[in-house]
């Protein structure tokens, strides 16, 4: 089953069963953040993953297998993104992301941030003012080559 066709299927039964992607995560043993990407075809789950999380979750064989398939990496099908929560993502890259390079390679030198090499974790700040959404983001340096 194509990916493209199982991604929203198995987003939909998680959402009938009330099952939380922390759930899923603490069964096969990864982060909630790749787990979730995973669940929303961004990532490969190696068999016994898939199968684990097939399972939790009710899935069947043919969308089992669409967990274990190499994804076309890239979600946002309209850009800028028209749901508010990715387009202030899309925002903030706009306005920060050259101020992201400037630091990184004033830091590290010429490169760049692995996306590859990556891992992400998002937790919640109590703030009397209102909770905070705390974004903490880890990839390897890669120097640009010369040759």
């Amino acid at each position: 089953m194509d990916r493209k066709i199982a991604t929203p299927q198995i987003i939909e039964t998680l959402k009938d069963k009330k099952m939380s992607y922390q759930a899923v995560a603490d069964a096969i043993g990864k982060s909630l953040v790749w787990t979730t990407l995973a669940l929303h075809g961004q990532a490969v789950m190696d068999e016994a993953d898939a199968e684990t999380a097939g399972v939790l979750i009710g899935l069947n064989k043919e969308q089992i297998q669409s967990l274990q398939e190499i994804p076309l990496r890239g979600s946002l099908e309209q850009t800028p993104p028209t749901d508010p929560t990715q387009y202030r993502f899309y925002e903030l890259l706009q306005v920060y992301s050259s101020t992201l390079k400037a630091v990184i390679n004033e830091k590290f030198g010429d490169g760049i941030m692995s996306a590859i090499d990556f891992t992400m974790d998002i937790d919640r700040v109590e703030n009397p003012n209102g909770d905070r959404v705390k974004i903490t983001m880890e990839g390897k340096f890669l120097p640009f080559k010369k040759w």
